[in-house]
């Protein structure tokens, strides 16, 4: 009699087991801007992000920082690739969509690729950053001084 008992426990626990590994295995495919931040953060503690902005997909994160320059994110399963984009290391297209940005990271070959956004503004307001980062303080600053 004891047996049936002990059988549907097991079945039960087995269902409830399942149901909690799929719930947290689409939990942990799916990044979050928030972790994006604290490991941008915990990687360079000296930057203060200003705006940010997410792909398509969201596995790609663009901040702009507090003093114009800019940085990068990738989704790597739970965790983020964090860059700071140096100026005159990144080269910037259009993407055949119109809504993206195609990436090339001079020092980070393998994080280059297309990146597809929710709009055409918000790829143009990213090539802006990228572009704004071009820009070294200390070269205007010995132009306009001399």
């Amino acid at each position: 009699m004891i047996w049936p008992i002990v059988i549907i426990c097991i079945l039960l626990a087995g269902i409830f087991y399942v149901r909690m590994k799929e719930r947290a295995d689409k939990d942990r495919q799916k990044p979050d801007a928030g972790l994006a931040i604290l490991d941008f953060g915990r990687a360079f503690p000296d930057e203060a992000i200003r705006a940010i902005h997410a792909t398509a997909d969201e596995k790609a994160y663009f901040v702009r920082l507090h003093d114009g320059k800019a940085g990068f994110m990738a989704a790597h399963g739970t965790h983020f690739v964090c860059h700071l984009i140096q100026a005159g290391r990144v080269n910037v297209g259009n993407a055949p969509s119109g809504r993206g940005l195609t990436v090339h990271f001079a020092d980070f070959a393998y994080l280059n690729g297309v990146f597809e956004f929710s709009s055409a503004e918000v790829a143009a307001e990213v090539s802006l950053w990228l572009l704004g980062s071009f820009s070294p303080q200390s070269s205007l600053k010995a132009i306009s001084a001399s």
